[in-house]
């Protein structure tokens, strides 16, 4: 499937009054994001990291977008500590528990765009798929971020953490909320991660 799934999802969408959500998961560890700084010149800067505990801070988001409406991100973090036989990533549980709650907050139908992902194909995921008749599934093509706003959102978040120094993964998952809260409250740049895409809207003339 092409881009032309992602355009029939924006009829379904305008035929069924829907919100267009657009979903995709991460993870950081304790270890940042490189990125520049200033400096005194012919002196790198050092950022003294103590080495100790592990653990990382998984992310999904959705990027919620409908004509006429305000653009939303609704995200849930799930903190791995390191633990043996603990899940580093979301399950499928996790993921349609976060659906669940963003159809309860923004109401009315859903049309998913999402990728390929293990727990989102699987025979348990499809079964809670065909149990909500206010979802429909549209699958991203593989390897394809450029058409998922999330993918933004995850890189400027990387922009906003860039070389730092987290204290413990409970101070890192602070952080990333913090800044993902931030995130929220700017419908505009949440449009200018649509933008990027290259994707509107309204469906495509026939």
């Amino acid at each position: 499937m092409a881009a032309g799934g992602v355009a029939g999802g924006k009829t379904v969408a305008a035929q069924r009054d829907a919100w267009i959500r657009f979903e995709d998961e991460a993870g950081q560890t304790l270890r940042p994001p490189k990125a520049r700084t200033w400096g005194r010149r012919g002196e790198t800067p050092v950022i003294p990291v103590s080495g100790k505990g592990s653990g990382r801070v998984s992310i999904a988001r959705l990027v919620c977008v409908k004509p006429g409406r305000r653009s939303r991100l609704i995200y849930r973090t799930i903190t791995h500590r390191g633990r043996k036989n603990e899940r580093r990533s979301f399950a499928e549980a996790d993921d349609i528990a976060l659906l669940d709650a963003a159809h309860q907050q923004l109401g009315g139908p859903i049309v998913l765009v999402w990728d390929n992902l293990n727990t989102h194909i699987s025979a348990a995921m499809r079964q809670m798929i065909n149990g909500r008749d206010w979802l429909h599934v549209i699958r991203l093509p593989a390897y394809t971020p450029d058409l998922n706003p999330t993918e933004q959102v995850w890189s400027h978040l990387k922009r906003s953490i860039g070389n730092l120094a987290a204290r413990g993964v409970d101070h890192l998952q602070a952080i990333v909320k913090n800044r993902l809260k931030r995130i929220q409250y700017r419908a505009d740049l949440l449009d200018s991660f649509l933008a990027h895409t290259g994707l509107t809207l309204e469906p495509d003339s026939t």
